[in-house]
């Protein structure tokens, strides 16, 4: 495993007279950007900036700039993630891993995360995840993924939906811990409203692609969402890392008040 500077390691050794201030300032400089030839400016400080690493998005990037990518940021910070990943793009991501770095696969939530052996600090929050149907169980995967790496513990229940309500109460006991709750569900989307009605913790309700016909792939899901009775936050259809991320975010401030 490989120790990788943060800015306050920095900042104490020019405190402890080991750096001087223009040693300092070049290192806190390259700590800041990292340029991986003309594609990418990785942002090398979001975590300690925002509280949550950058998170590489593949889809949409061809396939030699994404190895050089994640290459690059694993080489630099000691972790890498990337959201929305395919199965041929993992291939070639892994292919000629750098020497000593690990892959991680999270299916079928679309993550991959390479790493040097350096883990996430732990939180101290707990995410509880909810899907209303085995369809929704890639977004909620994607969400646990994100929040995971960003130091939360994450519990899980799935396919809970409201066309079975019965499953839900003994479902949402094994989630009792939970500091927030991530509620995702298709179709007509009614989940996130009934939990938000049955537990005292925020819930945030992901809108999912399934469901068809008229205001299908998770059109209703979001209307319904963005109409609920019950106070819930709403992310964008299918955005299980934005609500991961969130969930994560929130426990962590619970976390660490415990």
């Amino acid at each position: 495993m490989t120790e990788h500077p943060q800015v306050s390691d920095i900042l104490n050794q020019v405190k402890d007279g080991i750096l001087d201030p223009a040693t300092a300032e070049k290192r806190l400089t390259a700590l800041a950007v990292t340029r991986v030839g003309d594609v990418a400016n990785l942002d090398m400080e979001r975590c300690s900036r925002c509280g949550m690493p950058e998170v590489v998005l593949a889809e949409g990037k061809d396939t030699d700039s994404l190895v050089k990518i994640m290459h690059s940021y694993v080489l630099a910070s000691g972790r890498c993630v990337a959201s929305r990943i395919t199965a041929e793009q993992i291939k070639a991501v892994c292919e000629n891993l750098p020497i000593g770095i690990t892959a991680d696969i999270r299916e079928p939530g679309g993550v991959l995360i390479l790493s040097d052996g350096t883990q996430p600090t732990p939180s101290g929050g707990i995410v509880g995840i909810v899907t209303a149907g085995t369809s929704d169980i890639r977004v909620a995967e994607e969400a646990r993924a994100i929040a995971e790496e960003m130091g939360a513990n994450v519990l899980t229940t799935f396919d809970v939906g409201v066309a079975g309500i019965h499953r839900l109460i003994p479902a949402l006991e094994k989630l009792r811990e939970a500091d927030v709750y991530v509620v995702c569900a298709g179709r007509e989307g009614t989940l996130p409203s009934v939990v938000a009605g049955l537990v005292d913790k925020p819930v945030i309700g992901v809108p999912v692609s399934t469901g068809y016909g008229y205001m299908g792939l998770g059109a209703a899901a979001l209307a319904s969402m963005l109409q609920s009775c019950a106070v819930i936050t709403v992310v964008n259809i299918d955005a299980g890392f934005t609500a991961g991320a969130f969930a994560a975010r929130i426990a962590a401030l619970i976390g660490g008040k415990k």
